[in-house]
C-alpha cells in the first residue's frame, strides 16, 4: 500500500516576508542617488596619479655641468666628468625636503654622454675616472630616491650630437629603443619617461620612430606616463618659463601635435576644450637660469617661484622644477635652502583652509538634500571623488556659496578644484565677496589658484559662480587662504 506524500507548510508570515523584499530592495535603490555621467576623455590611473604630485622635479646632470655649457657638442671626453663627491642621497634629502615625490633625471642628455655604462656606446661613465670607470650614476640616483619613498623618472635624449648612427633612421633608432631596454629593465620601476623634442637647427636630418619607442616603453612599463610634445600620457605647456594658459584644458586632440613643431605651442599652453584625448600639461622651469648649474647663477627669489608655483599648478598643471647638481656632484646649499623657502611658503598659505570657519550653501543639489552629493563635499580631504554636483533640472547659474556671520574673513587667494576623474567641465567661473566681483577665469580642471589682484579682502558671503561647463560641473574642493607673501602694490 503506497504512503501518502508529507506535506510541507511555509509559515504564513515568511511568505508575506519574502513577497515585501522586493519592493525593500527598490525603496532602498530608488533612495541612492547615482553619480553623474562622466564627461569623456577621462584620465588614466597613472594620470590622476601624476597630477596629484603638483611638483615634481629635474636633474639636469652631466659633462656640461663640468664644462660650462647648456648644449654640449658631443665631442667632450668623458674625461672631464668626475663628481668628487656626488651624493645622490643628497639629492633626494633636498627633494623629500622640498615635499616632492618623483625625480627626473638626465641619464643622457643632447651631448650623447651616458650617466650608466651601457653595453651599446662607450661614451658613458665607463670611460670617466669617476669611480675608476665603475661608476653608474643612474644606479645610485634610483636607489636613493626609492629609499625615501620618492618615485624615479628618466629623461633620454633623442637629439644626439655624439654617437655617429645619428642621422641614419634605421641605425639610430635601433640604438635609441637599445637604451630604453637597458633603462627601463636595469633598474625598477620607472613613473615617467620623458622624451625632448629640442634639436639644433643644424642636426642632421632624422626621423624618430615614436610609435615604436612608446609601445616599448608600455611593454615594459605598464604604469609610466610618457611625456613628449605630443603626449601619449603628458604634454609640454609650450615653453619653460612654468607658465600655463589663463586658459588651461587637460584635453586636446593628439592627431593635431608632432614633437619639435613650434606652431603648436600656442596649442599646447592652452588644450582644446573639444579635445579627445586627456593629455594634461606639465610646466618645466629651472630654479636657476641655466638647466645645468653654472658657477657664476644663483636660485631664483622666493617670490619668481611662488609665480611659478600659482601660474603652473594653480592653472591645472603639474610642475617640473629642475635643480641642477653641480660639479661636486651635490644640489647647491643655495638651492637647498631655496627649496626649503619654497616649501615652507606653500604650507604657510595653503595648510589653513579659511572656509572651515564658514557654512555652506549651494544653487541646488543632485538627489536633493540627503542625495551624497552636497556642497559639504567640498570641505572634505578627497579631492577627487567626492564633490557638490548641482542638480541636472538647472542648467544655468550653478553657485556655491561660504558665509559667516561672526567675524569676516580676510584673505587673499581662492583656491577650485574639479572632480576631473569624471571629466573636465567649467568654462567660465567668477567669483564674488559680498555681492562684488573680486575675480574670473575659464578653466579650473585639478587646481585653480586665483591670487587675487586687489590684494587682501575681507567678507562676510563668498560665492563661486559657475557661468558656462560642459554638462553639470562637479566641484570636489574649494578653498579660501592667506597668502602672506603677496603684496600686489
Amino acid at each position: 500500500m503506497a504512503q501518502p506524500h508529507s506535506s510541507f507548510h511555509i509559515p504564513t508570515f515568511l511568505v508575506l516576508l519574502f513577497l515585501q523584499l522586493p519592493f525593500s530592495w527598490s525603496d532602498q535603490l530608488q533612495a541612492l542617488t547615482t553619480p553623474p555621467l562622466p564627461i569623456l576623455p577621462l584620465p588614466s590611473y597613472s594620470q590622476l596619479k601624476w597630477q596629484q604630485r603638483e611638483i615634481i622635479m629635474f636633474f639636469h646632470f652631466g659633462v656640461n655641468t663640468f664644462t660650462d655649457s647648456e648644449w654640449g657638442t658631443g665631442r667632450e671626453s668623458p674625461s672631464v666628468f668626475y663628481p668628487t663627491g656626488l651624493d645622490a642621497a643628497q639629492w633626494a634629502d633636498a627633494a623629500a625636503g622640498a615635499g616632492v615625490s618623483l625625480m627626473i633625471l638626465t641619464a643622457k642628455h643632447h651631448d650623447g654622454f651616458c650617466l650608466w655604462p651601457s653595453r651599446y656606446t662607450d661614451h658613458s661613465v665607463a670611460r670617466s675616472p669617476w669611480k675608476n670607470g665603475r661608476g653608474d650614476v643612474v644606479r645610485e640616483f634610483v636607489d636613493a630616491v626609492r629609499a625615501r619613498g620618492i618615485d624615479a623618472g628618466l629623461y633620454l635624449s633623442p637629439w644626439d650630437r655624439h654617437d655617429p648612427r645619428y642621422g641614419h633612421v634605421k641605425l639610430y633608432n635601433e640604438y635609441y629603443l637599445a637604451q630604453l631596454q637597458e633603462l627601463l629593465t636595469r633598474y625598477g620601476d620607472v613613473r615617467e619617461i620623458w622624451f625632448d623634442g629640442a634639436k639644433g637647427p643644424n642636426a642632421p636630418n632624422m626621423t624618430y620612430y615614436f610609435n615604436d619607442w612608446f609601445s616599448m616603453v608600455k611593454e615594459l612599463q605598464s604604469a609610466i606616463n610618457i611625456f613628449s610634445d605630443a603626449g601619449p600620457d603628458v604634454r609640454w605647456v609650450g615653453d619653460e618659463k612654468g607658465y600655463a594658459g589663463t586658459t588651461c584644458w587637460s584635453t586636446i586632440n593628439a592627431t593635431s601635435l608632432s614633437i619639435g613643431n613650434a606652431s603648436i605651442i600656442d596649442y599646447l599652453n592652452t588644450g582644446d576644450p573639444k579635445g579627445t584625448n586627456w593629455l594634461p600639461a606639465e610646466c618645466d622651469v629651472s630654479i636657476r637660469k641655466g638647466w645645468f648649474w653654472h658657477k657664476s647663477q644663483a636660485p631664483k627669489k622666493l617670490s619668481d617661484l611662488l609665480e611659478i608655483y600659482y601660474k603652473s599648478v594653480g592653472r591645472n598643471c603639474v610642475l617640473l622644477l629642475n635643480v641642477p647638481p653641480n660639479s661636486t656632484g651635490l644640489v647647491s646649499e643655495s638651492d637647498v635652502q631655496r627649496l626649503k623657502q619654497f616649501r615652507g611658503a606653500i604650507d604657510t598659505i595653503f595648510s589653513t583652509n579659511l572656509v572651515g570657519k564658514c557654512s555652506v550653501e549651494a544653487s541646488s543639489q543632485r538627489g536633493g538634500e540627503n542625495g551624497g552629493f552636497g556642497p559639504k563635499n567640498v570641505l572634505d580631504d578627497d579631492h577627487l571623488w567626492t564633490y557638490w554636483a548641482p542638480s541636472e533640472d538647472e542648467k544655468e547659474n550653478y553657485w556655491i556659496e561660504f558665509k559667516t556671520r561672526a567675524k569676516r574673513i580676510t584673505f587673499n587667494v581662492v583656491r577650485i578644484q574639479e572632480a576631473i576623474g569624471l571629466g573636465q567641465r567649467i568654462k567660465k567661473h567668477e567669483i564674488y565677496v559680498d555681492g562684488v566681483r573680486v575675480a574670473k577665469g575659464t578653466t579650473v580642471g585639478y587646481k585653480r589658484l586665483h591670487r587675487l589682484e586687489m590684494g587682501i579682502v575681507h567678507g562676510f558671503r563668498v560665492r563661486i559662480k559657475i557661468v558656462k561647463a560642459k554638462g553639470i560641473p562637479l566641484i570636489s574642493s574649494a578653498g579660501l587662504h592667506f597668502d602672506p607673501f603677496w603684496n600686489p602694490n
